[in-house]
């Protein structure tokens, strides 16, 4: 038995990427630029959403052949309410619980959180494989498709 699939390995090298580009950012924007907790978390998690959906869609999942739109609406949608709901409430009660860490702490909490949320949700909605319908299915009476 497998403990992990090659899809879920790759989603874990994009994931490592996408979370560095999130947490520095982060990190920069917060405590060096100054910029307000919500403020620096939009836009870091902005920037690591656009990286991770062109590596998931292209490495991950390889998915190059599904309706990008469809694929944009989709991972847009739940990327966001992952990272700006699900994330920043296990923020908020990480800190809230544990006050004296380093604002770290309850950020990689929230990704960690989010990671899974993601990888759930892009494999059973954005990027899910279609099962091909067989050729005999397609054709309509008088054997003409």
């Amino acid at each position: 038995m497998k403990f992990l699939t090659a899809q879920q390995i790759r989603f874990g090298v994009v994931g490592v990427a996408n979370t560095l580009v999130d947490a520095v950012g982060f990190a920069l924007l917060y405590s060096s630029v100054g910029l307000p907790l919500f403020v620096a978390n939009l836009c870091s998690t902005t920037a690591g959403m656009l990286l991770s959906f062109v590596l998931n869609r292209n490495f991950t999942f390889r998915a190059k052949d599904g309706d990008v739109r469809k694929q944009v609406l989709l991972f847009f949608a739940i990327t966001a309410f992952g990272l700006w709901v699900v994330q920043a409430a296990v923020i908020f009660a990480v800190g809230s619980l544990l006050p004296h860490v380093t604002v770290l702490v309850p950020k990689f909490a929230g990704i960690a959180v989010g990671l899974v949320w993601n990888y759930v949700l892009y494999q059973k909605v954005v990027f899910r494989q279609r099962t091909p319908v067989p050729a005999a299915a397609t054709e309509q009476p008088g054997g003409t498709a």
